[in-house]
C-alpha cells in the first residue's frame, strides 16, 4: 500500500546505489524534483531509463550518477542535444555512459512485458533497422503459429519506477489526466515506485473510480510536490516552461556553467523550489 512521505525519505527509502530507475513521462508530467532529489543524495552506479530522455537525464548523467542507459530518442525536446550525454559519450565526463538504444515501441512494449511479468516483449519492428547493428538485445523469433518473423527485446522491470501526476486521494490512488506516456505500465513493472504529486486530496469527488490510474496498491510511495513537473508541465496547474529548456541549451554546454547550476539550481535547493518556479512562471504569463 501507498506510502506518504517527503521527498528525501522516498528516495532515501526506495533508490540505492547500483538499482535500475525508470523517470517517465511523456512530454507532461516530468518528474524533475526527485531526479534532483537522487542527485543530491549522491546516488551513483545507477541504470536508467526512458523513452524520450530529457534534461533531467543530461542532469543525471552529467553529475556522475548513471552507469547505463536504456532509451529511446534522446534530446532537449524543441531545442537540440543533450549536451551532458554526448560529453560522457564522446570523451568520458564525469563517466563513460553506456548505452542501449531502442525504439519507441520497443520500450512501450518492454515496460507492457515487465508488468505482465513475462520475460521479453514480442512485436512487430526492426525489420531492416540499423540499431540491430548495435544493440544485441534485439533479436528475432518465429511466431510458431504463423510463421512471421518477430522483433523480441528483454522486458524492462526497473527497481524503481518515478513519476509525477495530478493528484493522490487521502488512500494514495493516484489520478492522472493529460498525455500519458508509459508511467502506469513501467510503476506495475517496477519492484517498488515513487509518485510525486500537485497534491493529496480526501477523495476525486466525481470523478468515475474507472479513472484512477494507479491504485493503492500498486504505489510504494506518495509524495505531494507542488510544481514537481517543472520545466515540464501538468495539464491543469502550469504549463510548459519553455525558456527554461532554452536556457539549459546555454547552461549544459559547457562543464563550468553547467556544474555551477546544478550547485544552485540543484545541489542547495530543496523540492520547495519547484512551487517557488511555477509561481513565477505563472505570475510572468
Amino acid at each position: 500500500m501507498a506510502k506518504f512521505q517527503c521527498l528525501a525519505e522516498a528516495v532515501a527509502e526506495n533508490l540505492k546505489d547500483g538499482d535500475s530507475v525508470a523517470f517517465e513521462g511523456f512530454t507532461h508530467l516530468i518528474p524533475h524534483a526527485v531526479a534532483h532529489e537522487v542527485i543530491r543524495q549522491g546516488r551513483k552506479d545507477l541504470t536508467v531509463m526512458r523513452m524520450t530522455p530529457d534534461i533531467i537525464y543530461d542532469q543525471l548523467i552529467g553529475m556522475g550518477c548513471v552507469e547505463k542507459m536504456i532509451f529511446s530518442f534522446a534530446g532537449n525536446p524543441g531545442v537540440g542535444l543533450l549536451r551532458r550525454f554526448r560529453d560522457s559519450l564522446e570523451n568520458g565526463w564525469p563517466l563513460q555512459v553506456e548505452i542501449e538504444e531502442h525504439s519507441h515501441a520497443a520500450m512501450a512494449n518492454a515496460y507492457e512485458a515487465g508488468a505482465a511479468g513475462l520475460p521479453c516483449a514480442i512485436f512487430r519492428g526492426y525489420r531492416g533497422a540499423e540499431l540491430t547493428r548495435v544493440n544485441p538485445n534485439i533479436k528475432f523469433i518465429k511466431c510458431p503459429f504463423t510463421g512471421e518473423e518477430l522483433a523480441a527485446v528483454p522486458s524492462l522491470r526497473p527497481d524503481v519506477a518515478v513519476i509525477h501526476a495530478q493528484r493522490a486521494n487521502a488512500k494514495g490512488d493516484v489520478f492522472i489526466e493529460g498525455i500519458t506516456g508509459v508511467q502506469k505500465e513501467a510503476v506495475l513493472a517496477a519492484k517498488r515506485s515513487i509518485v510525486t504529486v500537485e497534491e493529496i486530496v480526501d477523495d476525486f469527488g466525481g470523478i468515475s473510480p474507472n479513472a484512477t490510474v494507479l491504485p493503492s496498491w500498486t504505489v510504494t510511495s506518495v509524495v505531494a510536490v507542488p510544481g514537481g513537473a517543472h520545466p515540464s508541465y501538468t495539464q491543469g496547474y502550469y504549463g510548459r516552461d519553455n525558456a527554461a529548456y532554452i536556457e539549459w541549451d546555454k547552461v549544459s554546454s559547457d562543464r563550468d556553467s553547467f556544474t555551477a547550476w546544478m550547485e544552485e539550481n540543484v545541489l542547495k535547493q530543496g523540492p520547495e523550489v519547484f512551487e517557488t518556479r511555477v509561481a513565477h512562471l505563472k505570475n510572468a504569463g
